[in-house]
């Protein structure tokens, strides 16, 4: 697929919640979902175990966020596609990272379940967005 310089995705940052009445704007959302998780990598103690799961669930989360502001800048259509398939992938990713975690950190499930919750919902969100 040719890039089209006047291309530009077509994206509601506006998400509906079947069940609520609240809007999510998805940059703020997915923002959010990277912030808290730094708060509370900062809060797990430093260990051999916890280092390179800490590590990869920080990297995994945050790039969620930046797929997303990739895929609003998006070049094509083709490449809006990639980014939010991007964007699931690393929200599937961070399920399992948080699962690690609160395996190895026995005190941080009810955290863990949680941030495990939010990474599912915007898996889903972009699953749909993807079907669209």
């Amino acid at each position: 697929m040719e890039k089209n310089p006047n291309f530009k995705a077509q994206m509601s940052n506006q998400v509906q919640n079947p069940n609520s009445t609240k809007k999510y704007d998805l940059k703020e959302r997915t923002a959010k979902f990277g912030e808290d998780i730094i708060k509370f990598a900062m809060t797990l103690p430093r260990h051999a175990i916890n280092n390179p799961l800490i590590n990869q669930l920080v990297r995994a989360t945050t790039s969620i966020g930046a797929n997303y502001m990739e895929a609003d800048g998006a070049e094509s259509k083709k490449d809006f596609y990639h980014k939010i398939a991007t964007c699931k992938k690393e929200s599937k990713e961070s399920m399992h990272w948080i699962h690690m975690i609160s395996i190895s950190n026995s005190t941080t499930k009810e955290k863990c379940r949680k941030f495990w919750k939010e990474a599912h919902e915007l898996a889903l969100i972009f699953s749909s967005i993807l079907r669209k």
